[in-house]
Parts: structure tokens; C-alpha cells; sequence
């Protein structure tokens, strides 16, 4: 995701300074005409505006406030953009720490894929401040093709939450049903006909089907990562007095996959578990 994010910004030509954890990954957008920076704080330093997307809550931390960190390099004025998908709780607290150094933050994960990344078709979920948004706007555009202010801090964060919990619900239930057809020696063809093309047949219930159907699990959304907004979700739920049902059924579906060995390929790998029972 924000090797694609990092290409488009390129693209519409603005100067890049990136640091990366994958030393290949870094030379690779060198020669690309970014600069590479040898770490967070000095990627930070000279920026208006500073992007990070990683995996989760510790990772964020690690990019901001770890040993040199980029909150550290950057300069009051700077707004912080944090596409990744993480807690509110740490959203709200990084909001905090960019205030303390004249900076502001907006939470703004995006919906899409790897691809949606490459194309510049992501949408951007906005948490924070509608000023910064303003600032940064061109930054946000070169990136995708939506972008949605939804509130204060957490609030892009939160609203992301939730959409991830529902895919999540989604492809666990259609991993069920797909293996009932296969078990059951239903005609598989009008069967996924009629599950994809009727009411079923969202979006994501079209494209987890024909993934599944050619059991082609090379990552546009890695299954562990739907397990850690899973578990995110349920958590702020929790927040609001909510005891969620159908996010820890599906959950331990995932969790499931993960412990058959599958968490690191495509989250409509889901299905595999039950084929093999």
C-alpha cells in the first residue's frame, strides 16, 4: 500500500523523502528520483507534510516516537497523515503528542487494495482538524479519489474500523458457505452463480469468491491483518458499552486460518481451513 501511495506522490511530482524498514524497498525509489532518508526523524525533517502506513498500533508508535522517529524531525506547522489502520485510543493519544510539538494530525486510513494504491483510487477516511485537511488536500488527491472529512480525531480511524469488521464478517461467512457447496456436491458453477449474482453478492462477497474459486492467495490484503482489525473493532465496541457478536465469530475464524498456516496470503484464504477438514 504505501509503496504504491509513495509512486503516486512521485508521479504528481512532489518531493519525496522516504524511510523504509526494507533497505530494497528504499533504493528502489531512489532510483526512482525519491530521496532516501536514514531514518523516520531525517524522512521528516523538511517536510509539510508527512504519511506513514504501517501494520499496526506498534509500528505506528516505532515510525512516530521510536528512536529517531519522525515526530521528532518534524517541524511545528507540520501536518502528520496516519493511513495506517490502528486503535482510536492511540490515534487520539498521537494527536496529543503532535499538538505538544506545534504539529497537527490527521487519522486518515484509506479503503482499497494494493491495486486501488497504484491507481491512485484509494478513499481517504479523515479524522482531525478540517484546516490541515485543507493544507495537505493536494497530497491526499494525488493519492486517491475520495477524500471524506468525518470529524474530529479517531473519528477516520473509527469509521475504518468498523467497514474492516464488516468485510471481515463478510468473508468469514462466505468461506462457510462456499465449503458447504463443496462438501454438500452441489453444482458449484450455478451454485457461486446464483450466491454471487443475487442478494449476496456484494462487492467483496464477487472478489473473495473468484479468489477463492482459483484459490489464488497472492496478498492484496493479508488474512492476519483482518484478524488485527477484527480484534480492534471488537475492542472499541467495547469502548461504547457494544458486546459484539458477529466480529468474535468471525474473529476465530480467522484466527483459525492463521493457525492452519495461512496469514500471510490473501484474506480469502479463510476458505482453506474448511476445505481441508
Amino acid at each position: 500500500m504505501g509503496s504504491g501511495m509513495a509512486r503516486r506522490l512521485l508521479g504528481a511530482g512532489f518531493p519525496l523523502a522516504i524511510h523504509s524498514r526494507n533497505a530494497e524497498k528504499t533504493a528502489a525509489f531512489q532510483a526512482e528520483g525519491a530521496i532516501a532518508a536514514p531514518s523516520y526523524r531525517e524522512a521528516a525533517a523538511h517536510a509539510d507534510a508527512v504519511v506513514s502506513m504501517v501494520a499496526d498500533d506498534g509500528a505506528s508508535r516505532q515510525v512516530w516516537l521510536g528512536d529517531n522517529g519522525a515526530l521528532a524531525g518534524a517541524a511545528p506547522g507540520t501536518v502528520l497523515i496516519e493511513s495506517s489502520t490502528l486503535t482510536v485510543e492511540w490515534l487520539r493519544a498521537l494527536a496529543g503528542h503532535a499538538g505538544a510539538r506545534g504539529c497537527q494530525l490527521l487519522d486518515a486510513p484509506v479503503t482499497g487494495t494494493k491495486p486501488h494504491a497504484a491507481s491512485g483510487e484509494l478513499t481517504f477516511l479523515v479524522g482531525g482538524p478540517a484546516a490541515a485537511l485543507e493544507k495537505v488536500r493536494p497530497v491526499l488527491d494525488a493519492m486517491g479519489r475520495a477524500i471524506i472529512h468525518l470529524g474530529p480525531a479517531g473519528s477516520g480511524a473509527l469509521l475504518k474500523l468498523i467497514n474492516n469488521f464488516l468485510c471481515g464478517v463478510q468473508a468469514a461467512s462466505l468461506a462457510e458457505a462456499v465449503a458447504l457447496v463443496e462438501k454438500a456436491g452441489l453444482d458449484r458453477r450455478k451454485s457461486f452463480e446464483i450466491l454471487t449474482n443475487g442478494a449476496p453478492g456484494s462487492p467483496l462477497v464477487k472478489t473473495l469468491f473468484a479468489r477463492m474459486d482459483a484459490r489464488d492467495y497472492t496478498p492484496n490484503f493479508k488474512l492476519r491483518l483482518m484478524a488485527k482489525d477484527i480484534a480492534y473493532a471488537i475492542a472499541e465496541g467495547k469502548q461504547h458499552a457494544l458486546d459484539p457478536v458477529t466480529a468474535p465469530a468471525a474473529l476465530r475464524v480467522f484466527q483459525q486460518a492463521i493457525a492452519h498456516g495461512d496469514g500471510e496470503k490473501d484474506l480469502s484464504a479463510v476458505v482453506e481451513q474448511f476445505r481441508t477438514e
